[in-house]
């Protein structure tokens, strides 16, 4: 069986976001990039797919530019077998879902694999949209993975608690941040992963169309908080809420 897992650069977790003082978006330049965290959970979980016997193949596929190169060969150095880029602009979840439609006619995998959102668009669409358009079952939020034959069995996270469901392959599946922990890429990997095919595809050659884009029209930072003041007692804490207006 071959998996299909979709990753994404965004802007590293632990740098802090800025804006760009025309307030065009987020500040790019200089600042460190990486695989969105939940699709290199997803990626985590392919691999271990493999190495159980589970999977044959494991094919990694992000939608950008060139700059995107750079995660899938981290992608191909944590042990992806192959990699794909299709080089296009940057879009919304439901082109992206329509790319990797596109991918899975070409590809045929038993199994699409995606980190539940992204951290910077934080939709939690793509997935969704994905199995919506190949007709095919999903399962979304997953913090537990099992595969026997042509079931997957996952659990996941809601509301109540947990829930236990059951979906025939193929099928479309979106990770949590409880299901793995991502293995560390060494430098040996990483210089056996240059050698590893990757593939550039374009939307014309897919045969799809981005079609409408939503369009940002400013970005700005959160408002500074106020400073706080220290109180000597319960009395003078409710005075201050009664002046702020806030009981």
């Amino acid at each position: 069986m071959k998996i299909l897992v979709g990753i994404k650069r965004v802007v590293d977790y632990n740098v802090r976001i800025r804006v760009r003082p025309d307030g065009s978006g987020v500040e790019t330049d200089g600042v460190k990039m990486s695989i969105n965290p939940f699709d290199e959970i997803a990626l985590e979980e392919a691999l271990r797919l493999k190495e159980a016997g589970k999977a044959d193949e494991v094919v990694a596929a992000s939608i950008g530019g060139n700059e995107c190169q750079q995660q899938l060969r981290t992608a191909l150095a944590m042990g992806a077998d192959r990699a794909i880029q299709v080089d296009a602009p940057a879009l919304q979840p439901l082109g992206v879902a329509r790319a990797l439609q596109a991918l899975i006619g070409r590809e045929q995998p038993g199994l699409v694999i995606l980190g539940k959102q992204s951290i910077d668009g934080d939709n939690s669409q793509t997935g969704q949209m994905l199995a919506a358009l190949w007709d095919r079952p999903q399962a979304t939020f997953v913090s537990k993975l099992l595969l026997e034959g042509q079931t997957a069995t996952v659990t996941r996270e809601v509301d109540a608690g947990l829930e236990t469901i059951e979906v025939d392959l193929p099928a479309v599946i979106t990770v949590d941040l409880r299901l793995n922990e991502p293995r560390f890429v060494k430098l040996p990997d990483i210089m056996k992963a240059k050698r590893k095919p990757l593939d550039v595809l374009t939307l014309e050659e897919l045969g799809v169309q981005p079609g409408h884009q939503i369009r940002m029209g400013h970005h700005a930072p959160p408002p500074a908080r106020a400073r706080g003041i220290l109180v000597e007692s319960t009395a003078q804490l409710v005075a201050e809420l009664r002046n702020r207006g806030l009981v």
